[in-house]
């Protein structure tokens, strides 16, 4: 089984290659970024700014490794790729949580970037406190 995506529109941020991008997200402070929306997509965005907060998925568009064990960068043991944020991936598919500062037209400003620029953008999804929120989840 295999699927077809076309991106939705592209993420404009100040990092414009992959040793320029902090590899332990929070440390660094967050960037701002550029959600552009493709003006055939840009009806979707009806009401958005009604989000604080929006989930976006992307692809890892420059990463050509599919490893199925990685060692994150903030630890140091081995671990599957499937519990780790690694975008070294079989489908090398991302989400990102970002903060919402305003919307121009087709342009979303967001806060809490940490993506190459030009990464294609494959959907974007409101952040819902009653649904992305899990009391009680841990980490590894």
């Amino acid at each position: 089984m295999e699927f077809t995506f076309t991106p939705i529109g592209l993420f404009h941020t100040p990092y414009k290659t992959t040793d320029s991008i902090p590899k332990t997200f929070g440390v660094a402070p967050a960037a701002e970024g550029i959600v552009e929306v493709f003006p055939e997509f840009a009806e979707g965005l009806l009401y958005i700014e009604e989000f604080s907060h929006l989930i976006i998925i992307f692809v890892f568009h420059k990463s050509t490794q599919k490893p199925l064990k990685v060692v994150p960068p903030t630890q140091e043991k081995e671990r599957g790729v499937f519990s780790s944020r690694s975008p070294h991936r079989p489908n090398p598919v991302g989400i990102l949580t970002v903060r919402l500062l305003k919307r121009e037209g087709n342009r979303l400003y967001v806060e809490g970037v940490d993506l190459l620029d030009g990464t294609p953008i494959l959907d974007i999804k409101p952040y819902l406190i009653h649904f992305d929120c899990r009391p009680g989840a841990k980490a590894g």
